[in-house]
């Protein structure tokens, strides 16, 4: 059998923690064969971040090695909620919520993976024709032991915290996609490794030559302790601006340089084990390397000339000599040109913090400016805004007032 060259296996296994089972994978990719890449995306939330792109990149050097990507729209599953690692039952989605979060999904995930090399299809294509005597019948392909296998099943279980019956449905869905588009592997986080492995059961049931399963790692989010998560409030977005994206970077912990730097860029391996050793060392300055990483993510998204110029705003703003000229717009309501609001809800509303009580918290820290001017907490219940007020919330989010009369 045919071998890969060593450096296409090592950018192949860059970033992953398991490949099931290898040696079916690896060996499928040199038979020239091409090759069916699925990647299911739940449009739960409208935005995608650079943890998702940890698993585009992967499929766009697949692409242009010559494989199919087939992209998954789970207009069904994300109605349900993927409850991997949640500890507590998800409300579930309108059909109305999850096509518009679609829409921006779609947009989005393109800014990586290359369009016309994808296969994009919806999972309402079959289930919304699936009968209720379909439904039974995939039911009946596992037995609730199989599904209280899965870690975060089995907790709330035992613990006697609520577990609906159509929360055990999402892994059996997301499988039957495989069936219908005949995957050969199928891509994830590690925390979906449950469910890309019920997958290759089904296939297997039904007589298909099962998927290989690729789990990556998970990205840390910019608060340096928890998962990239837009519920967390802790993301680099694809469409934040460039000063936006840059200033983020700024702010993570020194500790997660080199998974950025390994997960989310291209920088070689040679070079990042330089970078790793003389971080460990103290012999470089982890500023510089920050600056690295801030330009090579700005570049991948909005070209070199906009990293550059990220770079010197950020120097700029955080010397306290000029705002950002970049800041996307916060859209107000109001009757006049100028109004007054409480900030904890407007921040909240906005998606500038996550809870009113992690908004509460970054005006008590100081963390909330408005024209430069820290926001004390006691002001927080009416403050006035006009037309082209700049509000900064934490290090590196800003945004420009805009008031709809």
């Amino acid at each position: 059998m045919k071998k890969l060259e060593p450096h296409i296996e090592r950018e192949l296994r860059r970033g992953v923690i398991d490949i099931i089972p290898k040696d079916d994978f690896f060996g499928a990719l040199a038979s020239g064969r091409k090759l069916r890449l699925k990647l299911g995306l739940d449009p739960s939330k409208p935005d995608l971040h650079i943890g998702h792109g940890v698993l585009l990149r992967k499929l766009r050097l697949l692409q242009e090695m010559g494989h199919q990507v087939v992209l998954i729209v789970g207009d069904w599953t994300a109605q349900i909620g993927d409850p991997s690692g949640q500890s507590v039952m998800r409300p579930m989605l309108t059909a109305e919520e999850v096509r518009a979060n679609a829409e921006t999904y779609m947009r989005q995930f393109f800014y990586v993976v290359d369009k016309a090399k994808t296969e994009v299809r919806w999972q309402s294509e079959w289930f919304d024709k699936f009968s209720l005597a379909d439904t039974v019948r995939l039911a009946s392909r596992f037995t609730v032991a199989q599904m209280l296998q899965r870690e975060d099943f089995r907790t709330r279980y035992e613990t006697q915290k609520p577990l609906g019956v159509h929360e055990l449905f999402y892994p059996l869905l997301q499988a039957y996609d495989s069936v219908v588009i005949e995957s050969d592997v199928e891509f994830g986080g590690t925390d979906q490794l449950f469910n890309l492995l019920v997958g290759r059961e089904l296939q297997e049931e039904m007589g298909q030559r099962p998927q290989a399963c690729i789990t990556m790692r998970l990205l840390v989010g910019t608060d340096g302790t928890q998962k990239m998560s837009k519920s967390l409030g802790n993301t680099i977005d694809f469409e934040d601006p460039p000063s936006e994206k840059y200033g983020k970077v700024m702010s993570i912990a020194d500790s997660a340089l080199i998974d950025y730097l390994e997960l989310a860029t291209d920088v070689p391996d040679e070079e990042l084990a330089y970078i790793r050793k003389h971080l460990d060392e103290r012999s470089i300055n982890p500023m510089e390397t920050k600056k690295r990483l801030g330009r090579e993510i700005v570049t991948q998204f909005h070209g070199e000339a906009a990293a550059l110029e990220a770079e010197a705003a950020w120097v700029r703003v955080f010397s306290g000599k000029e705002q950002p000229t970049d800041a996307l717009p916060l859209m107000l309501q109001s009757a006049a040109d100028a109004a007054t609001f409480n900030l904890v809800d407007l921040l909240v509303e906005h998606g500038l913090a996550v809870s009113k009580a992690r908004a509460r918290e970054l005006i008590r820290q100081g963390g909330v400016e408005i024209n430069a001017r820290k926001i004390l907490l006691d002001e927080a219940r009416s403050v006035e805004l006009q037309e082209g007020n700049i509000i900064r919330v934490g290090r590196s989010t800003f945004r420009r007032v805009s008031i709809e009369q």
